[in-house]
């Protein structure tokens, strides 16, 4: 063995939490494996499970992400935006585009290029319950653009910046190690982050990582396959999936081996030329008039209805539908809540707590809304007009081509333009899953910002070998039953990020209370009090008077 191959699995060796790696992936291993050798009897267990979860806690999914808005917007608009994550002095380790770019492509890009042109679709052909036009109708056009609009909007990101900026303020302002038990830092103190009882949530954060990570890795091999079976007649057995899904594993893996600065900024400034092109190109070429008044109406639906599709569980008839979209989308944002929490924290140092909010929730709509507009829209003109049946080609193929026929038909080039767009999905994949493999290896060295290559090509190749056989025994359904179940406690976890930001920032920075505790001057950034040091204080003082 070479020296150089010796200090590289040496540094994994001696910079690897043990524990926290050693049982993150022997559970996952288990979970998914249990889900790939009998998908069909864990499919069965998971969607009961689900149907009581939607029926009997489905208000806990919708409550916690539509506070999870609320505190959101709070942070972007009020004093608290303000705060520096990092020192008074700290320049920035990327440009605002540069963050963006990076936040954007790892958050929900490979849902975009998915999802983009079919979910829409989808609303169009069942009608959904709030909205009150028929299924397959015109009317019901605007409705399913702005229902696309809600589970893509800025409610995911809330769930995402939630976590983030609480790992962050931690990790950047009280050296507090960059993983997800740190979320817990308000309660019990920075300097308790590194008991051994704390490495339960940890392992626990591996699991639904992974999970989420897999699930979405396995939509996108699907959609890159089929696409280009769909385009050029190839045709993938158990073989060929698997070559497939280990050379996209070396593409993400390499690019999470690379780091932060060579793989995922440069993969990711050039996601977003790509990505802006196709939507300029699909815009131009489409029906122009009909996005620009269809794109005013479902926004302004999107606005004015917001509360009450954020909240709105079909009670009187039943809550199937609003569990199998809505509910699924908060659980699945709510997975990757801590990875992508993780990578904020990451490359946010030097902004302030407003600039990456507003990144995340004003950026990033501004970036996915036109997508789902053009795109959803086009796919829906081209069906309503009948110019190209896609809901035909999609129950051919499946959902993962629906838009391969959107750009080979109505776009001039078409077969160009339709590549271009398979190599979107592959681009985004890569950023995507590397910078959540970059995370996963955060997570297991105790919280290091820049975790051994090893660790991260270590997970990178299990996520892959994972998702390979999820879809070779069929499994992937079964694991987005799953995914339903482990976003439950994530959304208490988010429960407690708003509560604990609050008070630490209620105790420094007061807004909500006039009286200070602990703090004289808001520019002093002293040892961060944790909840039950404060209350200690507040009973003693209450004793001696």
């Amino acid at each position: 063995m070479s020296s150089e191959n010796h200090s590289l699995f040496g540094a994994f060796r001696e910079e690897t939490d043990g524990i926290v790696f050693g049982v993150g992936a022997l559970l996952t291993i288990v979970a998914i494996g249990a889900i790939a050798i009998r998908p069909d009897t864990t499919a069965e267990m998971l969607t009961t499970a689900n149907t009581f979860l939607w029926k009997e806690l489905g208000w806990l999914y919708l409550w916690s992400m539509f506070l999870a808005v609320a505190f959101c917007l709070w942070l972007l608009v009020g004093p608290w935006g303000k705060i520096k994550l990092g020192n008074p002095d700290d320049d920035p380790e990327f440009t605002f585009f540069q963050f963006f770019a990076m936040l954007f492509s790892a958050g929900l890009s490979t849902g975009l290029v998915f999802y983009g042109p079919a979910e829409a679709l989808f609303h169009y052909s069942s009608g959904p319950p709030l909205l009150s036009a028929g299924a397959e109708s015109a009317g019901i056009i605007p409705g399913a653009v702005q229902y696309t609009m809600l589970h893509w909007g800025i409610s995911p990101w809330a769930a995402y910046l939630t976590v983030g900026v609480t790992i962050a303020y931690y990790v950047h302002r009280h050296d507090a190690p960059i993983k997800p038990s740190t979320i817990f830092a308000p309660f019990i103190g920075v300097s308790n982050l590194d008991e051994n009882w704390v490495k339960f949530l940890d392992i626990g954060m591996v699991v639904v990582s992974v999970g989420g990570v897999a699930v979405s890795l396995g939509f996108v091999v699907t959609q890159f396959m089929t696409g280009l079976s769909y385009n050029w007649g190839i045709e993938f057995g158990n073989l060929g999936t698997i070559l497939i899904t280990v050379g996209l594993t070396v593409g993400f893996t390499i690019s999470a081996a690379l780091g932060v600065k060579k793989g995922i900024r440069r993969i990711s400034s050039f996601n977003m030329y790509l990505f802006a092109g196709l939507l300029v190109v699909a815009f131009i070429f489409g029906p122009t008039a009909f996005l620009l008044n269809l794109g005013g109406e479902a926004f302004g639906g999107y606005v004015t209805q917001f509360i009450e599709m954020s909240l709105y569980t079909n009670v009187s008839n039943g809550t199937e539908w609003v569990g199998a979209w809505t509910i699924f989308y908060w659980a699945w944002w709510f997975s990757f809540a801590p990875m992508i929490g993780i990578f904020i924290a990451r490359i946010c140092r030097g902004h302030t707590i407003r600039q990456i909010v507003f990144a995340g929730l004003v950026g990033t709509s501004a970036a996915s809304f036109p997508w789902f507009v053009v795109m959803g829209g086009s796919s829906l003109w081209a069906q309503n007009t009948s110019r190209v049946d896609i809901l035909g080609v999609v129950s051919q193929y499946g959902i993962e081509v629906a838009g391969f026929p959107l750009f080979e038909q109505l776009m001039p080039f078409g077969k160009l333009f339709s590549a271009l767009y398979l190599l979107l999905v592959l681009t985004f994949l890569i950023t995507t899953v590397d910078s959540t493999t970059l995370s996963l290896a955060m997570f297991t060295t105790g919280g290091d910002s820049n975790p051994p290559t090893a660790n991260r090509v270590a997970w990178g190749v299990l996520v892959g070998f994972l998702t390979s056989l999820l879809i070779i025994m069929g499994g992937l359904a079964a694991l987005k039953d799953l995914v339903v179940l482990v976003g439950l406690p994530i959304a208490i976890v988010v429960g407690f990020c708003i509560v604990g930001l609050t008070m630490e920032f209620e105790q420094r920075y007061p807004v909500l209370l006039t009286e200070r505790y602990g703090v004289d001057d808001e520019n002093e950034d002293p040892e961060s009090i944790s909840l039950v040091s404060y209350l200690s204080t507040r009973q003693a003082e209450s004793s001696s008077d």
